[in-house]
């Protein structure tokens, strides 16, 4: 696993109205470099990622722009601890007590890019949060990610990820009884049926939206490579490529995933990273491959032996340890659980093997030099730099505590869960739990995140349980 670029350079001057410039927030003069550059783009959305994941946001006109870089832009603390519908969690204190009062918005480096599928005259810039007197709001998923990455710099350690997402592809339309369909093909407006995995019709059905897809994550340079049909009719996976840079991967994958939803509704169709729209077909993954570099670059996980080295083990040894206080942010909705099943390539034990997919932790197939660890228990639905922290924090903890790992699966990982009965938590309520009383998790997330964290979804539990659906009716109505 090689390593690539490095993260955007300091901010060279204070701002106009005085707050601190940080190291981490773009420079003015990338913003007038972008307007120079592009003098037909007047629109701009504006966007940060709460706890959720959902990107959230404004669209601003083209003189309002250049002042977001020169001072920011005040929004509501609130807006960081919504849950998934966008709606306040009063139980965080951050609404009423808080006098809902504002943080400041600055803009991420790097992030100032054309939205092409939104309009030729559209483009877009990415926000991270901080307080007032410039200190980074440390319930920002940006900011929880940066300080797990700054524990492996302390220790002269960059961890090198690549984002792996699968997704479906499916009408806008739903089908005659309501059901949610695949997308037809752009070629011979068949819908897809059976699995087709690897299947090269099935890309080319869809051929208009990954030459869009494909030219737009290049207008944002997000490193996107090979699209794969996958493990059921509309499913669709593509990688984007390995970074030393942590923090600036999640943003990728963030602005990736905006951008399919939106390359995908511009031609029809739409983009679905939900966990498991079907009960009877394939769930969709977030899969995270993860090696550690040193100072000089260097692949600490590098092994002629396929298991990997010493650190590798370690590092599987935090993450297996820990994997069970990580699920409330790996799976994070209620449809997130209804993914785990067995032999259904969505792990359900605390299993590693190499080269053996139906484990939770994958040790790759490869030359010696690319070793790395293949996390596969994250759904498409997590928000992607939390799933990064708490992977890295959990294998961090791994190396630092030289933790081993256990003896490798062999074979059949479902089976070696059962038997053993080392099985993930697979209801929401009880993972959140498991992440309540994580003290890893509260050590590298921060107190007050976790705390905020399990109120969020605590508060999504009950909001989601209180609806009544035709499926209460099916099962109840006459039953009970």
């Amino acid at each position: 696993m090689s390593t690539f670029g490095k993260s955007s350079g300091p901010a060279k001057a204070k701002s106009e109205r005085g707050l601190p410039p940080s190291p981490r927030v773009a420079t003015v003069e990338e913003a007038r470099a972008f307007l120079d550059a592009n003098p037909h783009i007047v629109y701009f959305e504006i966007l940060f990622t709460s706890m959720t994941g959902v990107p959230r946001g404004k669209r601003l006109r083209r003189h309002e722009l250049l002042p977001i870089y020169e001072y920011g832009r005040f929004l509501p603390g609130s807006i960081l601890v919504v849950d998934t519908l966008g709606a306040d969690c009063e139980e965080t204190g951050l609404v009423w007590e808080d006098g809902d009062a504002d943080r400041v918005a600055r803009p991420v480096p790097g992030t100032l890019v054309p939205a092409p599928w939104l309009g030729d005259d559209v483009g877009q810039v990415m926000l991270s949060l901080y307080e007032l007197d410039g200190t980074p709001n440390d319930l920002d998923p940006r900011h929880v990610l940066q300080g797990v990455l700054d524990r492996y710099a302390k220790d002269g350690l960059t961890p090198v990820v690549a984002c792996e997402l699968e997704y479906y592809l499916v009408d806008i339309e739903r089908g005659h009884d309501g059901q949610l369909m695949p997308a037809t093909s752009f070629n011979t407006g068949e819908t897809p049926k059976g699995i087709q995995v690897y299947g090269l019709p099935e890309i080319e059905a869809h051929g208009a939206f990954f030459r869009q897809l494909w030219e737009t994550a290049d207008a944002q340079n997000i490193p996107l490579e090979g699209a794969i049909s996958e493990f059921a009719p509309g499913q669709v996976e593509l990688t984007l490529k390995h970074k030393p840079d942590a923090l600036r991967a999640a943003d990728d994958a963030v602005m990736y995933k905006r951008l399919a939803k939106g390359v995908a509704l511009s031609l029809g169709i739409e983009a679905t990273f939900m966990a498991k729209p079907w009960s009877d077909r394939a769930g969709s993954g977030f899969h995270v491959h993860i090696s550690v570099a040193d100072k000089d670059g260097n692949n600490l996980c590098a092994s002629e032996d396929p298991q990997g080295s010493k650190l590798l083990h370690n590092m599987i040894g935090g993450m297996k340890d820990h994997l069970a206080d990580v699920m409330g942010i790996l799976a994070p909705g209620a449809n997130s659980y209804k993914r785990f099943k067995a032999n259904s390539y969505a792990p359900v034990g605390l299993t590693w093997g190499v080269n053996n997919r139906t484990v939770s932790l994958r040790v790759t197939a490869g030359p010696a030099h690319t070793r790395h660890v293949e996390h596969r228990v994250a759904g498409a639905d997590a928000n992607p730099y939390l799933v990064l922290a708490a992977i890295l924090a959990c294998a961090h903890h791994g190396i630092t505590h030289k933790t081993n790992p256990g003896p490798a699966v062999v074979g059949n990982g479902y089976a070696a869960a059962a038997e053993s009965g080392a099985i993930l938590p697979t209801n929401w309520f009880a993972a959140v739990d498991y992440l309540d009383k994580s003290k890893v998790l509260r050590d590298y997330l921060g107190e007050r995140f976790v705390d905020m964290y399990v109120k969020v979804k605590r508060t999504e539990q009950a909001r989601f349980f209180e609806e009544i659906t035709e499926l209460d009716y099916d099962w109840y109505l006459r039953n009970a």
